[in-house]
């Protein structure tokens, strides 16, 4: 077996792989060309950032079993080459914890004290010590965004400060994170009560640009921002007027929304902001972790063994994905509807496959729904190989069950979460020639297609209710693919399923909730 490094690594990572009789070789600063030429003589590489895995090299190594990634991010591996040619791609999600929290409470500090502006000064020549009048964190209010591990580190150090730290994260619950000092609250209330917030998550469609000139306006006057996550959280335009305004007073970025940021941003202008070139992750410390982390696994696949942190779908046995292959993309759907439309925390997770389903080893497709379910708001990537550690993590009990018999399908999956706050059931099949089927909704039978934009409707089952929703989006530029009803008995409760053509604001959402005969509205992205 040989290895290669083609960035530089802690050299820590090639003694173990030389301890487990593996021939292990760093060569860095190769252009592509060169690495195509002698990448098929081994069976595993490891990056960190600089080389790019293109589609040229992944196919060239015709022994790759796996790519490591010494680090979080993977968007320099061309993960589906490497899905296609069965490559596994997996990174060390968890080497950075430390270096990341500590990061960010290092921005937080010097953001209060003013610190980097102060040294700025001093190193210019002047003795000033009216200027920089900072701030304690003493009994302030920290709001964390997202409850990982990362998350869960800077709330540690927060309360060892003396601070009160309220969070926001759908996935954990009430009674965890009263067991870590910790209060849970929706996000607008983290938002409007905190006078730090320290963002945790990972850069998703739900997340992009969350924290706007519309967040921004529910903060107090005065709040402190840091981000050592993902560029993108934060409109940066939004950002440099609310510091110009003085509606926030201090921000603390080491990430951006496009890296290296360029010099003539205006985020460089402001007094106010302290900035980092993205060193989150950078520590002795750390690089030795994502060495280790991505060296043990390494060995591990080359000995027949699997992945920890697999990125990409070879890590799941391609024997045991073939016979609910066609089932894998309605399960994840079905995962991704429940946590959009579930209220609170959830606790429990019930998976009930019926009919032809059933007769194979089903989970491949629990695992999927897991994925669907925990993705939103984890500040790690959730994969096939880490979602159920992550629901077991999270205190999530999954319970998988099968019968045989089904009434209405050949197969039909349903997927039943329990939360603090609610309980909420969805159910999907797979049609010959027509694809994923949405097929229930909490006992509402319903035939949608899930993709896209679904806006789904509780309403009072009577004449006239399709018209007055048809109406009222026809009046608001909103354009219907499609709609289904669903109900259970005439004049009573019923559900709409809508496939619409574009986003619905949360305001136009209100608007629907108001109309008479419509208890509740949800726009749920596929």
């Amino acid at each position: 077996m040989k290895v290669l490094a083609s960035d530089k690594i802690a050299e820590i990572g090639l003694k173990m792989l030389k301890d487990a009789g593996i021939d292990a070789e760093m060569k860095t600063g190769l252009p592509e060309n060169e690495l195509v030429k002698i990448i098929p003589e081994y069976d595993a590489l490891i990056v960190r950032s600089a080389t790019k895995v293109t589609p040229k090299i992944i196919e060239a190594g015709k022994k790759l079993k796996i790519i490591g990634r010494a680090g979080v991010g993977v968007d320099n591996v061309d993960l589906p080459t490497a899905t296609k040619n069965g490559v596994i791609v997996v990174n060390s999600p968890e080497g950075n914890t430390v270096a990341a929290a500590e990061h960010t409470w290092a921005m937080l500090l010097s953001m209060a004290r003013q610190i980097p502006q102060a040294y700025s000064k001093l190193k210019a020549g002047s003795w000033d010590r009216k200027s920089f009048k900072g701030i304690e964190v003493l009994n302030k209010t920290l709001g964390v965004i997202g409850l990982g591990k990362i998350g869960r580190r800077v709330a540690s150090y927060a309360l060892g400060m003396g601070m009160k730290v309220i969070a926001h994260d759908p996935f954990v619950t009430d009674d965890y994170a009263k067991s870590l000092g910790i209060e849970l609250k929706p996000l607008d209330d983290v938002i409007k009560q905190s006078d730090f917030i320290t963002f945790h998550i990972p850069k998703t469609p739900e997340t992009a640009n969350m924290i706007n000139k519309n967040a921004i306006s529910k903060m107090k006057k005065g709040v402190r921002l840091v981000n050592v996550a993902r560029g993108g959280i934060i409109n940066e335009k939004d950002l440099c007027f609310a510091l110009k305004s003085g509606k926030i007073a201090a921000a603390a970025l080491d990430v951006y929304e496009k890296e290296p940021l360029p010099a003539d941003s205006p985020l460089l202008a402001l007094d106010n902001l302290v900035v980092t070139p993205h060193l989150g992750a950078s520590t002795v410390e750390a690089q030795v972790n994502v060495a280790v982390d991505v060296v043990e696994q390494i060995i591990e696949v080359l000995k027949g063994g699997a992945a920890r942190s697999a990125v990409n779908i070879p890590s799941m046995k391609p024997e045991l994905i073939a016979p609910v292959k066609p089932y894998m993309g309605i399960s994840e759907k079905l995962g991704k509807l429940a946590a959009q439309i579930v209220p609170g925390a959830v606790s429990k997770v019930t998976v009930e496959y019926s009919g032809e389903v059933a007769e194979h080893d089903v989970s491949p497709l629990t695992t999927s729904v897991l994925k669907g379910l925990l993705s939103p708001m984890m500040d790690v990537v959730v994969n096939f190989v880490n979602a159920p550690f992550i629901a077991k993590e999270r205190g999530i009990d999954v319970i998988e069950s099968k019968s045989l018999e089904t009434k209405d399908f050949a197969s039909l999956i349903s997927v039943k979460i329990k939360s603090n706050k609610g309980d909420r059931e969805v159910g999907g099949t797979v049609f010959t020639g027509m694809g994923d089927r949405l097929v229930s909704i909490d006992g509402f039978k319903v035939d949608a297609t899930p993709e896209g934009y679904l806006l789904i409707l509780s309403n009072i089952d009577k004449p006239g209710m399709i018209g007055k929703v048809g109406t009222f989006l026809g009046e608001h530029k909103i354009n219907i693919a499609s709609m289904d009803v669903g109900r259970i008995k005439i004049g009573e409760k019923a559900v709409m399923v809508l496939n619409v053509d574009s986003q619905v604001s949360d305001d136009t959402l209100k608007k629907i909730s108001k109309l008479e005969g419509i208890s509740g509205a949800t726009l749920v992205k596929l």
